[in-house]
């Protein structure tokens, strides 16, 4: 028994991203973070779409496939604590609609990105090595894949 716990879910990661709202905030942080690199003067506007992209990219690496475990004391006997959160998100069930728009959200920014940079050649190459280093851990075939092929079972 969890006492305190507001909710009802045993483990809130797997929900987080069909919450109310939750798009919105995350659409207004990126808008946020691109204003407030457009906001710095000696920063051309390709220079700040290829920026955005690399910051917001790294950052939902790190979030969502680095981190392991969950903020939460969960009921569920340790098994989120070896799970990444895109792992736990949506209780593991792949091609869900919070994923989808996940990776289209990802995708939208890289084209907003190489259109905003005229397709330069080292924006990018840029853009997509960041675009692949976020596409690639999402497969469905690395669900559990650990480096050095240590698998977490």
């Amino acid at each position: 028994m969890n006492v305190g716990v507001a909710h009802s879910e045993v483990n809130p990661n797997t929900r987080v991203m069909n919450s109310r709202g939750i798009w919105l905030t995350y659409a207004l942080g990126v808008g946020m973070l691109h204003i407030v690199l457009l906001s710095i003067p000696f920063f051309s506007v390709p220079v700040v779409w290829t920026l955005t992209n690399v910051i917001h990219n790294f950052g939902m690496y790190v979030f969502m496939h680095a981190v392991k475990g969950t903020p939460f004391e969960t009921p569920d006997q340790g098994k989120a604590r070896l799970l990444t959160h895109w792992e736990q998100l949506d209780y593991g069930v792949q091609f869900t609609s919070s994923r989808c728009c996940n990776t289209c959200s990802f995708l939208c920014r890289y084209f907003l990105a190489s259109f905003y940079t005229k397709y330069d050649t080292a924006h990018f190459v840029i853009n997509t090595a960041s675009l692949l280093s976020v596409l690639i851990p999402k497969l469905p075939q690395l669900h559990g894949v650990r480096i050095f092929g240590i698998n977490k079972y």
